[in-house]
């Protein structure tokens, strides 16, 4: 792998001004022409790793600067959460002094990842053949709608379109409810996860042989194996006359309940769970009555079982069944709003939530990385940049000349009032 280490970019000061360590990706350049949620999710994680990932923008910016809570323009709560450990650069692509830039910018770079349709790539002049001519052992990941190979290849696809497509909302909509969507962006973030694994596994197969490669990562596709996990069921056997589907989820029971003060989940589990539960509230007649000492049994009366449960919830409050099932060492928590998360107690106890004041924004509240490296951990090294924050100083790395910088910058510099 070719090397571009910065201490400004892969290094960064704990508490009392020392510097840690890198993350594990110290020296992996990422050029990110991803934009939204998807492609961002992505090279997140690698930059939350140690990358140094340059983020690409049209001169009006990314569209998720504006999506979300926004309190300072072109800096919303969606883009500030995606997009820390990154340097923006603004170029227009369409533009042939944006193309040359970022074709000087290509050879320094280990990985391209996009989410554009292929064909839009392709004609700004960015397909796999043209950026592979110019860097030849890149890791070039592309994450469209659907693979190339089928008939949807050109159509365009957000996550609603994909929860649709690939038995998400089918699914959730099985036991008779209307369709409905996820609220979560469950198919960008899923595929952007799978865009890092990809990335990761294709820089490991350089590393050891020397050559870079084409890797597409389909929404579609990646999705609907996701939801066929667990509701393959009968489709995985030819001959088999059973439905698809997990019935356990499918069929509905397990569910949070009411308590005398609140809602909790609860999820006796195992045949000791039940047999505990029901003898703590003097109430063995039901494990005999649900059979619970036969998984078999117990399965099929798993609705009737949770559904006991959640008659017999509120005859105590949320603490008191909390403390229960901590005795019991049955699994259980209050539900917790998004507003709640910041203060509970696990999340808290482990630092989860960082303050830190933006250049631009002012304080602001971030979660950090998630995964913990012994050796090269993962950190919050730089802000979320302001749009085209990082131009002037990535292409200067890149070897552009001074002039040519110069009149990139010009059309997108603030106009005095």
């Amino acid at each position: 792998m070719r090397h571009h280490r910065s201490a400004s970019v892969n290094e960064h000061k704990q508490s009392g001004g020392k510097t840690a360590v890198a993350g594990p990706l110290d020296g992996v350049r990422v050029l990110d022409l991803s934009s939204v949620v998807l492609g961002p999710m992505g090279t997140q994680v690698l930059a939350d790793m140690g990358a140094d990932v340059i983020k690409i923008e049209a001169p009006e910016g990314d569209l998720m600067r504006a999506n979300g809570v926004v309190e300072h323009a072109g800096m919303s709560s969606i883009f500030l959460a995606l997009n820390r450990n990154k340097r923006s650069v603004v170029l227009d692509l369409k533009d042939e002094q944006g193309a040359a830039a970022l074709r000087a910018l290509i050879p320094t770079c280990d990985v391209l990842v996009h989410n554009m349709r292929i064909g839009a790539i392709e004609r700004l002049g960015f397909g796999y053949d043209a950026v592979a001519r110019l860097r030849p052992d890149i890791v070039y990941c592309a994450a469209p709608g659907f693979g190339q190979d089928g008939p949807d290849r050109d159509k365009p696809a957000f996550d609603d379109i994909i929860q649709a497509a690939c038995g998400f909302v089918g699914a959730a909509s099985a036991a008779g409810a209307e369709p409905d969507y996820l609220p979560s962006l469950i198919a960008d973030k899923t595929t952007g996860l799978a865009v890092a694994n990809a990335v990761l596994a294709a820089l490991f197969r350089r590393e050891r042989h020397g050559e870079g490669q084409y890797v597409e990562v389909p929404m579609l596709e990646t999705m609907a194996a996701f939801v066929l996990t667990e509701h393959m069921g009968g489709m995985m056997f030819p001959s088999s006359t059973a439905k698809a589907g997990y019935a356990r989820l499918l069929e509905g029971g397990r569910k949070p309940v009411r308590t005398a003060d609140g809602w909790i989940s609860m999820l006796p589990y195992t045949e000791r769970h039940w047999k505990a539960f029901f003898h703590d509230l003097g109430r063995d007649d039901l494990g005999e009555r649900y059979q619970i000492a036969s998984r078999r049994e117990r399965n099929a009366n798993i609705k009737a079982l949770y559904g006991h449960l959640a008659e017999l919830a509120p005859l105590r409050t949320t603490a008191q069944w909390m403390a229960l099932c901590e005795r019991l060492d049955i699994p259980a928590t209050p539900i917790y709003r998004l507003e709640d998360l910041p203060g509970h107690p696990h999340l808290s106890a482990v630092g989860l939530f960082e303050e830190s004041v933006h250049p631009a924004v002012g304080p602001i509240r971030q979660v950090r990385p998630t995964t913990r490296f012994a050796r090269t951990p993962t950190a919050i090294r730089r802000p979320a940049p302001s749009l085209g924050e990082h131009t002037e100083e990535v292409l200067r790395e890149a070897g552009v000349a001074p002039e040519r910088i110069a009149a990139l910058l010009e059309p997108i510099k603030p106009k005095p009032r």
